[in-house]
């Protein structure tokens, strides 16, 4: 039996022995040196030390985007006045009065030096840092020495958030030993805090996988010390997910026609369910959490759309029922899809649209909690984001089933995988924005392309003179030149084609995320199948840290493996 099916716990018991060494908390703050200066109101300024910190927070990001946002500058300026002594507050009232150029120069100029040290200098730099990996980076998990996710506290610094999240720009404050709770086996050798400090609690708790946690100050959520995702409980957990997904396969039709049922229903309650699990279904859309105003981004999913994320064309180029839909999902990243839709469905929303204004709730009667009690209920383990993993893998599969062509080389066969998983992607709305070096690179590409497209017609006028040649002549060695003029043109084409594949690949890339799904929502056992069955390299497919957190997969699954 493989590692990853040993042992079942029963009744909610996620271990039997776990030992470790506890966080490693990030260095304290070191103080700038004297020439060095923080300037006020153009006169340079001596500020007291947590100041100091506080100031090069912000100074670090002067070329980033985010220190020209008002909403930024007001969040800093806030909190970093709070933490200031009162001589300090007395005298730094205005943020466009502070010059933080010298500090942000020292940081740029420090960066470079460390880039550009001797390979001697690096190693030893990199060997300190795999001897606290080594210390602090592993857990013993059921005689198992396992790999820990992040065993480092996050450093104090602003917080940034995603999309335009109003707490941006405040103070994310030093993880303390005081704050944390650890968390590890009763008979275990309990971590020793740092020196002065101790724990905020010492817990045993084997019902959950977590081994240390804390809360962090701005959005007053708990963050998590875990396991790596290469480990044996992170693996089973995963592969669980995925068979959870492939169970929904064998119910999906009775669902699907229990919501359409749903349409016509008598109880509006439920006619807003049963739209709102068809939106699920078919568009892979989240279904969105019920959150608190102001305190985070404004984006919203599936349950919570509002009447003004919306808009209802009885027809639409060329297509009738069509619902176009523009709002700010997961990230603060812009959902935008026009989508012809069954009739009941058109109907059904234009009455949950009647008499509302823009800002209210569409499915007004209906909240996660309510959508995912009726999904547990038609299948034990269902729940709304069910649908996204099993949608994602079932289109990766026929995807790749309608895509690949067994004939072609590795080359080919990769653009149909990665055209499969952008089918996913764009389902998923897994978004990036074009990378600021993609222009450059294309172009360079696009330059061998024309250097190779030159080659080939050279090539060709050559397999011309030489069969013109062998024309006149008729000669062995006149045949032969053919022959390897032939062979040049050929390779030389092969070439040629493979640099266009790269070129389309990319081109239809810049904008899609791959990572997310492949990571996420496609089981990986549909991959590592089709690699087997195609002899693909899994490498082609899966990086190094891929590989690793889909050991459990790469382990199990044969070329045969149907999702």
């Amino acid at each position: 039996c493989s590692r990853w099916e040993e042992g079942k716990k029963e009744g909610g018991v996620k271990w039997m022995q776990l030992e470790h060494r506890g966080p490693y908390f990030v260095p304290l703050y070191e103080p700038l040196p004297e020439d060095v200066r923080f300037y006020y109101d153009g006169k340079p300024l001596k500020l007291s030390l947590a100041t100091e910190e506080i100031a090069t927070f912000y100074a670090k990001m002067l070329d980033h985007e985010y220190t020209t946002k008002e909403i930024f500058q007001n969040n800093f300026f806030h909190d970093w006045r709070k933490e200031m002594t009162p001589e300090e507050q007395e005298i730094i009232q205005d943020l466009d009065k502070c010059d933080f150029r010298e500090i942000h120069k020292y940081f740029v100029d420090k960066n470079e030096a460390r880039k550009a040290l001797p390979k001697e200098e690096k190693q030893k730099l990199k060997e300190e840092a795999d001897k606290i990996q080594e210390e602090y980076g592993y857990c013993i998990l059921d005689g198992h020495r396992e790999k820990i996710g992040n065993f480092k506290t996050e450093p104090p610094g602003l917080f940034r958030g995603r999309g335009e999240h109003p707490k941006m720009g405040m103070l994310k404050k030093r993880i303390m030993p005081e704050d944390v709770v650890i968390n590890c086996g009763r008979d275990s050798k309990i971590p020793e805090p740092p020196e002065g400090h101790k724990w905020k609690e010492v817990r045993f708790d084997n019902t959950v996988t977590w081994l240390a946690s804390w809360t962090e100050n701005i959005q007053n959520t708990l963050k998590y010390i875990m396991l790596n995702p290469s480990s044996k409980l992170k693996g089973e957990k995963d592969w669980q997910k995925y068979e959870v997904a492939r169970r929904l396969k064998d119910v999906v039709h009775k669902i699907r026609a229990q919501y359409r049922k749903d349409w016509k229903s008598k109880e509006i309650k439920r006619r807003q369910r049963a739209v709102a699990l068809y939106f699920i279904d078919k568009l892979a859309l989240r279904a969105g959490n019920e959150k608190e105003e102001g305190e985070t981004a404004d984006t919203v999913g599936c349950c919570s759309l509002r009447v003004e994320h919306i808009q209802l064309h009885p027809q639409l180029d060329g297509q009738e029922h069509v619902v176009e839909f523009d709002f700010l999902g997961k990230d603060s990243i812009r959902y935008y899809n026009k989508v012809s839709v069954e009739k009941m469905v058109f109907k059904n929303l234009q009455l949950f649209v009647k008499n509302k204004d823009p800002t209210d709730d569409l499915f007004d009667q209906l909240t996660t909690s309510f959508l995912n009690k009726h999904l547990q209920r038609l299948m034990d383990g269902l729940s709304a984001k069910v649908f996204r993993t099993y949608n994602a893998s079932i289109t990766l599969q026929e995807q790749l089933k309608a895509l690949t062509n067994p004939e072609d080389n590795v080359a080919g066969k990769l653009l149909s995988y990665n055209r499969a998983n952008r089918a996913v992607a764009i389902l998923c709305n897994h978004q990036r924005s074009i990378p600021k070096t993609f222009a450059k690179s294309m172009q360079v590409l696009q330059e061998k392309i024309d250097a190779k497209k030159k080659q080939v017609e050279e090539a060709q006028e050559e397999v011309k003179k030489a069969e013109d040649e062998f024309e006149d002549t008729k000669d062995a060695k006149a045949e032969a030149n053919v022959e390897k003029k032939k062979k040049l043109l050929k390779r030389l084409e092969e070439q040629l084609a493979k640099m266009n594949i790269q070129a389309t690949d990319k081109e239809e890339n810049k904008q899609i995320a791959l990572g997310t799904s492949k990571l996420n929502y496609l089981d990986p056992r549909i991959s590592v199948a089709w690699c087997k069955k195609f002899g693909v390299p899994i490498e082609r497919i899966f990086n190094k840290t891929q590989r690793e957190k889909f050991a459990w997969a790469i382990d199990m699954a044969g070329e045969d493996f149907e999702f």
